[in-house]
């Protein structure tokens, strides 16, 4: 059995080890150890569930993709679940190797048919989660054998997320193939497909593949076998070399940064800094790539690091002994900084905050000292900062969430929320200081779910606002739909329409200010257009990065050390200048089951009925959504519904409810509140934001946990017939909204010098 010096890591391994039957120790399917060119043999059996007797190869394939089918067709982030982490070829679990394998293949086959005869150019990435290394192996060497060239850093290492995503769009690639389950659990992992455009798989595409696993499940059940090469380990058409040459695309990157964010007016101000700030490498496996951006900006003095270690298990960071409810078992928070737990004894706390041990650290530090917290594919960021406890009666009036680091010393946490309200604040008057705000209109994109604080601020500056629903990938079709209007008329105002249904005219030649969701990533537009090799324009990235917040955010704290100003007190000051009165928010994670259950069985059950209660609370909103869409509801009949179900809140002031893509929106007159189902998980996640915070986490809290039982008012006005059909209603409406003046220019492949 795999061993650690870490005794909660060890506690994993022994719990995952027991609780894999020997079976499934025993497999040998496919030995990605052997530098050779073999062939894995796909057979019936394997389809099948495994019967001791009867059918003792069975694999139980079919279940495996009846489930991962059902969430290519959602999911916002990849394809993404948990894992077996010391026997990947474990089919019990959504992702494993044979799955890899699978969809790798898929893909494969559906590029060759698109592009037959042509010269296929992939990337293919990974961060530090348990078995990334193998299943980054495996993606090269089928492609490869499929005759696909795949790019890798050298030595197979990790880069983050957004370079691959660089990548594929720079170098004009037909896409890349990246291993990550970004702030997710330990035991999770995921392939994030990317398209020739750098951005995530939408449900079309990642249904193309999809199509062809059944196919090729057609195929085995018809003659019994479908053969699978993979290459040799050192096959020509992984090349490392292409990559070595540009630094894993360093290089490529910070000519980029230069042309936006690390101009000379930011990085002047980085290279003033005082005292360093810290960067949280949570994982380890951002060090690799961004210390050498730094150290290529010339400002990497300016930075000190904690934990620059490549570890699957994240240093410990977000793992416990117990569950909330107080059980002995190992539990996982996750990596994500702002998540908000309870004691048993009702006490709110920070559970990954805790875990980071910054009562130790960061009080040698000085006051004011801070911390750029980000996760293991480096995309996400998490501003925090110490304070004197003495600002704590400001920090409760402006709904700045802290902990105590001692009796004197307090850590202020900022929501994404809040800390890209800052950046984006601070980012506009950068942009006006060097004369360039007025050569263009100004827009931000962001999902439903982020801050009513940031279209608050938009109208404040005269900056457009276009709301899409959760996940990046969205935030990314925005971006392309605006493209190819630049593209056709250059002369005309760009209008787009939002997911309420709203054309946003964002004028004539714009440019995007900021794209960013609340759960802690963002991108940020540039002056120029940026020009991929072959001649494609965009207005930004398509990948979150954390890079880029890091380096706006540093060079707004090096600002406010010289100011002798916290980040806090200049929050609340872009509050008060834009006349901000929705300026709290919050977001309630309602899991249903322990994700780190290694009892595969007992996980599946669990999960199953979460998923059971996740459904049921959605549909109880998303039908009323959808039954006033459709005219078979007025505003008043959802007030009456609402009102009769929760007796303890009041929806007089309700002003609209609609379906926002993914979830349900409530509008008031002083507040919204959303309820979303997760895309990936038995997860129901709640949304507020308005004028009072005790009041948005009240509603959030109650609308989140109900049950979704309907009583004779919701029946009064919703059939079961349209209640049964109303998630497809749904999604044929957020595929309209999708497909709404979609970029769906075909890629040329050009003709590649490398």
């Amino acid at each position: 059995m795999k061993t650690s010096n870490v005794e909660l890591e060890n506690e994993l391994f022994k719990s995952v080890y027991e609780k894999t039957p020997d079976y499934i120790k025993n497999l040998n399917l496919m030995d990605f150890s052997q530098d050779g060119e073999f062939t894995f043999t796909l057979k019936k059996e394997h389809l099948m569930p495994y019967d001791k007797n009867k059918n003792p190869e069975g694999l139980n394939l079919e279940e495996w993709f009846a489930n991962y089918a059902k969430e290519a067709k959602v999911s916002t982030a990849g394809i993404r679940g948990p894992q077996n982490i010391l026997y990947p070829q474990d089919t019990r679990f959504p992702i494993n190797l044979v799955g890899i394998v699978l969809a790798t293949l898929a893909k494969a086959l559906v590029a060759k048919e698109k592009y037959e005869g042509k010269k296929i150019v992939k990337v293919a990435g990974r961060e530090v989660r348990y078995n990334s290394d193998l299943f980054l192996d495996a993606i090269a060497r089928i492609q490869a054998a499929q005759g696909i060239t795949t790019l890798v850093p050298k030595g197979r290492k990790t880069i983050p997320i957004w370079l691959a995503s660089f990548l594929a769009f720079k170098l004009d690639l037909l896409g890349g193939e990246y291993i990550t389950s970004s702030h997710g659990i330990s035991v999770k992992n995921a392939t994030k497909d990317l398209n020739c455009q750098g951005s995530q798989y939408l449900p079309e595409e990642s249904m193309e593949f999809v199509n062809k696993i059944q196919e090729i499940f057609d195929l085995t059940k018809k003659n019994g076998t479908y053969e699978i090469k993979i290459s040799a380990k050192d096959n020509p058409l992984i090349n490392e070399d292409v990559l070595a040459k540009v630094d894993d695309g360093v290089d490529l990157y910070v000519e980029y940064l230069k042309s936006g964010v690390a101009q000379k007016v930011n990085l002047d101000l980085i290279k003033k800094i005082k005292d360093k700030i810290v960067i949280e490498n949570v994982g380890g496996s951002a060090y690799r790539t961004l210390s050498r951006v730094l150290n290529k900006l010339d400002i990497a003095d300016k930075f000190t690091w904690f934990n620059i270690e490549e570890d699957p298990f994240f240093h410990s960071i977000g793992k416990y002994d117990h569950t909330p409810k107080g059980e002995k078992a190992f539990y996982d928070y996750s990596v994500d900084a702002t998540v908000v737990a309870k004691r048993q004894n009702g006490e709110k706390f920070f559970p990954v905050i805790e875990t980071l041990h910054y009562q130790d650290k960061l009080t040698q530090m000085p006051v004011g000292t801070s911390v750029l917290i980000t996760d293991p594919d480096h995309d996400r960021l998490t501003i925090v900062q110490t304070e004197f406890a003495c600002t704590i009666p400001e920090l409760e009036r402006a709904g700045i969430d802290y902990i105590r680091l001692n009796e004197d010393l307090i850590l202020t946490i900022f929501t994404a929320n809040q800390a890209f309200l800052m950046i984006m604040d601070f980012w506009s008057k950068q942009l006006k200081k060097q004369g360039l705000w007025d050569k263009h209109p100004r827009f931000i994109i962001k999902t439903t779910a982020s801050a009513i604080s940031w279209d608050a601020w938009a109208k404040a500056n005269g900056v457009n606002v276009v709301n899409v629903p959760v996940g990046f990938k969205e935030i990314a079709n925005i971006m392309k739909k605006v493209e190819l209007k630049l593209k056709n008329s250059p002369d005309k105002e760009v209008v787009i329409d939002d997911v309420f249904g709203n054309p946003i005219n964002l004028g004539i030649n714009p440019r995007l200010l900021f794209g960013g969701e609340e759960s802690g990533g963002m991108i940020l537009g540039t002056e120029d257009l940026i020009k991929s090799k072959n001649g494609r324009f965009a207005i930004a990235m398509r990948e979150k990065s954390a890079t880029e917040a890091i380096i706006v955010a540093s060079a707004l704290i090096s600002k406010l050390q010289k100011e002798k100003v916290s980040l806090s007190e200049y929050l609340v000051e872009i509050f008060n200048e834009n006349n901000i009165i929705g300026r709290y928010d919050t977001r309630v994670d309602i899991a249903y089951y322990n994700e780190s259950e290694p009892d595969i069985n007992k996980l599946k059950e669990d999960k199953k009925k979460g998923e059971e209660k996740r459904t049921k609370n959605d549909l109880f909103y998303l039908s009323m959504a959808m039954a006033v869409k459709e005219g078979l509801m007025t505003l008043e009949n959802v007030k009456e519904v609402l009102n009769n179900t929760f007796k303890s809140l009041l929806f007089d002031n309700l002003c609209s409810i609609k379906f926002v893509g993914d979830g349900t929106y409530l509008e008031f007159n002083d507040k919204y509140i959303e309820i979303r189902p997760s895309g990936t998980d038995a997860k129901t996640k709640a949304y507020g934001g308005g004028s009072d915070k005790s009041v948005i986490e009240t509603y959030a809290n109650i609308l989140g946990n109900y049950s979704g039982d309907l009583n004779e008012f919701h029946k009064k006005y919703i059939s079961q017939k349209f209640y049964d059909e109303v998630k497809e209603k749904a999604m044929k409406y957020y595929l309209a909204f999708v497909d709404k003046d979609a970029n769906n220019e075909p890629f040329i492949i050009p003709d590649y010098k490398f």
